[in-house]
């Protein structure tokens, strides 16, 4: 069982190092007010009603009007992953000294000692208990 938990926390915490340190962009296409595709990994497809920016189109001030936006969230990972304890208060390496100490000492075996019968002897037989009650082995 310990085993499996420790398994289990060591993947969890290499999904997080994992994922903090990735980064990433979600880009987004509306037209209008209404989100047509959103994408992580490559451009957002287009809803295709995006107007070609030619002379013609921008004297129109009809055509020239576009409804159609991108939007971009970048998301940017932790660059540097090194961390130093070498830096530490007297007071954070007391907490961490006192901390390992006692979730080692946490887990140690108890001491449990097996009860010595020989200090207690059983009780001297004064009758035959099988004779008394008439039970007899055939």
């Amino acid at each position: 069982m310990k085993k499996i938990f420790y398994k289990i926390s060591s993947f969890f915490m290499a999904l997080l190092v994992l994922l903090s340190s990735t980064s990433f962009t979600i880009e987004s296409h509306y037209c209008g007010d209404i989100l047509v595709d959103t994408s992580l990994l490559g451009a957002a497809e287009s809803c295709g009603m995006d107007l070609a920016q030619t002379k013609s189109s921008k004297e129109d001030s009809l055509e020239g009007k576009n409804c159609c936006n991108n939007e971009q969230i970048t998301i940017n990972g932790q660059n540097e992953l090194s961390v130093t304890f070498d830096k530490l208060s007297i007071d954070q390496q007391v907490f961490v000294a006192s901390f390992v100490y006692t979730y080692l000492n946490l887990f140690g075996e108890l001491g449990y000692k097996v009860p010595s019968l020989s200090e207690y002897p059983p009780p001297l037989i004064v009758k035959s208990i099988y004779k008394l009650d008439e039970t007899y082995l055939i």
